[in-house]
């Protein structure tokens, strides 16, 4: 299957209208199949495509103690062996048919997509596909041995890497005692038995935590038929995910890991952001201005602009069902990293007591505006918009909505939300690369 990178996430679903033409959002059916999956729908004529995606409660977070990487390997093998049909036949079937299979994992979800054409013949067999990959999938011994290598593999490989190192060691750093903190080894992979992945299967991939997204050229009759026979056979039972519980604040601090490459990797942050957050439109507001605009950021201003001491320096939160990180990141030279954290965290604690001044409040709400279309324009994206909507329980009119909350956003209001949600003192920074103090 092909994986979808996580992004990095420099404020998910920036969605808004654009400011000189009222754009409606998407008409977003909802109801719940007879088989327990939650069913999102937006009806669109336009080509002649179908998308699919569907969301499980089953991310990292979900790897049982001891088991990191349980979720990813599990994904990975959904489309390498399923009842009737080897991995070579299920990729030779939808070549044929001209119909795509991607999905991902990230620490909240895994999901599976399919595109296909809308014509009832070639829907209906790309259809038989993914159904069978979804809920009979067979996870062959030779093919789980040999993943699972490639695994363990590619993660040595990548941990030689400063940015993996850096990252890893951030999200460690933040969630200490949650299992957003946990990250696979070459240890915990090779540990995972063919059974435990069976298992997860089981108590994760069920329908009553299943969340499918429909968009494309079908109507609401057809939708519901075909929701209900892609998830009736899927497991009864869905295990709750570990990112139920919240995770408290870190102590704060700073964390500095040797490592041979030119560049310092710096990351700075903590637990900000949920899904669903009151504070999210102020947030995603006022972080265009401080690290989130690019080129008229204030921290691009200060710190690559009148400094030179990096090429490029960003901020951004990341929201998750419990959480996410609130992350500020920049790579420099090894011998002005001090100095490039002093003028990070200088630039950082200005926004913090000013907040936007009026000209940048107003050229946010601009942009966030004019990337409204640009973010609705295609089936895939009305896709993943929608997925996010219903996965994480959000207003089935809050793409109509956003840019109204956009544009009600102030300069008090930014400025109250990071009060609210950026505390000084539990800000944690880690440095790889760095010089040694």
């Amino acid at each position: 299957m092909k994986m979808i990178p996580c992004p990095r996430a420099l404020g998910a679903l920036l969605l808004a209208v654009s400011c000189n033409v009222a754009v409606a959002g998407p008409v977003i059916e909802h109801w719940v199949a007879p088989s327990g999956a939650r069913v999102y729908f937006v009806e669109n004529h336009a080509l002649p495509m179908l998308d699919l995606r569907v969301d499980f409660p089953a991310g990292s977070a979900s790897d049982p103690a001891g088991k990191p990487g349980l979720a990813s390997l599990t994904h990975v093998l959904l489309d390498l062996g399923a009842e009737g049909m080897d991995e070579n036949a299920i990729a030779n079937r939808l070549a044929d048919l001209g119909a795509q299979v991607s999905g991902g994992v990230d620490r909240d979800r895994a999901s599976v997509s399919l595109r296909t054409l809308s014509a009832r013949e070639t829907r209906d067999a790309a259809l038989d596909v993914f159904r069978t990959m979804l809920c009979a999938p067979v996870f062959p011994a030779d093919v789980f041995e040999r993943e699972k290598a490639r695994n363990v593999a590619a993660l040595k490989e990548s941990l030689t890497r400063p940015d993996t190192i850096v990252s890893r060691a951030f999200w460690a750093a933040l969630y200490p005692d949650h299992a957003y903190g946990r990250s696979a080894t070459p240890a915990s992979i090779e540990a995972i038995s063919r059974d435990e992945l069976e298992r997860f299967y089981r108590e994760h991939y069920g329908a009553g935590g299943a969340s499918l997204t429909i968009v494309g050229d079908i109507g609401r009759n057809e939708a519901e038929a075909l929701a209900q026979k892609l998830t009736e056979k899927l497991p009864v039972a869905a295990g709750a995910s570990p990112s139920g519980v919240a995770p408290g604040l870190p102590a704060g601090g700073e964390q500095r890991i040797a490592h041979p490459a030119a560049q310092a990797h710096v990351l700075i942050g903590l637990p900000a952001l949920k899904r669903g957050d009151p504070d999210f439109f102020a947030l995603q507001v006022g972080n265009y201005t401080l690290g989130g605009g690019g080129f008229v950021s204030r921290l691009m201003r200060e710190v690559r602009d009148k400094r030179g001491f990096a090429y490029s320096v960003y901020s951004g939160f990341v929201p998750l069902m419990q959480p996410g990180p609130f992350l500020i990141g920049l790579q420099t030279r090894k011998e002005q990293a001090d100095e490039a954290l002093r003028v990070t965290r200088e630039t950082l604690a200005r926004f913090l007591a000013e907040g936007p001044a009026e000209a940048e409040l107003q050229a946010a709400k601009q942009y966030l505006s004019g990337s409204f279309p640009l973010r609705l324009d295609s089936n895939g994206e009305l896709v993943d918009n929608v997925a996010a909507i219903g996965f994480y329980g959000l207003p089935l009119d809050y793409l109509d909505t956003y840019m109204d909350k956009v544009e009600e956003v102030t300069a008090t209001e930014v400025r109250a939300a990071f009060a609210r949600r950026i505390r000084r003192e539990n800000l944690v920074t880690v440095v790889v690369g760095g010089t040694d103090r």
